[in-house]
């Protein structure tokens, strides 16, 4: 059976994305569902399939218009991406599934807001409200004979931010492999490296991000949004910043008060095709 997706990429965060709603062909879905694990896991090879940081279904919900889950390139399923939902509100928008610019999203980290920003009807950029959850704010936590002092911090899936001085030179690879894996981190972790560039008008940061699952990817939403709220922990942004990643740069927004932090950033399309089952 041959399996339609279609790639998207979010600041060259690229997953797969397949149709499973109540608009995809009854066979696809129930293909699909019965192991997307394995389908990830085989798929995601960027040599032998497809070539993604993992694939990404979008489905139907009872409580919100939408679902999406989230599988990693290593077959393990991930609570919630904000690359990914960035591009879940451009594909249902401009694949006529909805016609609403603002959509609501079910995650395994609960329900998420999309608002879409539309021009001559394709979604330029979409703002997800994110919330965040627990944190452990300036913790020591060693890896490779190294202490770092990072910030626990959960926003729907766990992340550890570490600021470092110099984060284009750090080797994210070999001290985030290892503090995917510690053992304050039973279920692994996402890890972010960070330092402060200049600049006059907002807070920048750039960051570099080990993903939990997947290693080293060229941006994480998540991520850039933990970055921000443990800079602001930090006293290093008053809420507002710029976070320049790999694959390019996402705005957010922090309300310390409200707890709400507020992602914009864009969403694209790559290629689309089918696989063989």
């Amino acid at each position: 059976m041959n399996i339609p997706f279609t790639k998207m990429q979010g600041l060259g965060n690229d997953y797969f994305y397949v149709d499973v709603t109540r608009h995809a062909p009854e066979e696809v879905r129930k293909a699909v569902l019965s192991d997307p694990s394995a389908f990830s896991l085989r798929w995601s090879d960027r040599h032998l399939g497809i070539g993604s940081d993992g694939l990404v279904l979008i489905g139907d919900s009872p409580r919100a218009d939408f679902s999406m889950r989230i599988f990693n390139a290593d077959g393990s399923e991930a609570k919630m991406c904000g690359n990914a939902s960035r591009c879940i509100g451009k594909y249902v928008y401009e694949k006529g599934l909805t016609d609403k610019t603002v959509v609501t999203l079910d995650t395994l980290s609960g329900i998420k807001t999309l608002n879409l920003q539309v021009t001559s009807g394709k979604v330029v950029s979409v703002t997800v409200d994110m919330g965040f959850g627990d944190f452990l704010f300036n913790c020591p936590i060693e890896a490779d004979g190294r202490t770092f002092c990072g910030t626990a911090i959960s926003m729907g899936n766990p992340h550890l931010v570490i600021p470092v001085e110099d984060v284009t030179s750090f080797d994210v690879a070999r001290y985030g492999s290892i503090l995917e894996r510690h053992p304050l981190f039973p279920d692994r972790t996402n890890v972010e490296f960070y330092s402060v560039l200049p600049g006059d008008d907002i807070t920048s940061l750039r960051m570099r991000v080990w993903e939990r699952g997947s290693g080293i990817t060229q941006a994480c939403g998540t991520g850039a949004c933990a970055t921000a709220v443990a800079a602001t922990l930090s006293k290093v942004t008053d809420g507002l910043c710029e976070v320049v990643m790999d694959g390019g740069s996402l705005l957010i927004r922090y309300n310390p008060a409200s707890g709400q932090v507020l992602m914009t950033g864009p969403a694209a399309f790559v290629f689309e095709g089918t696989i063989d089952a």
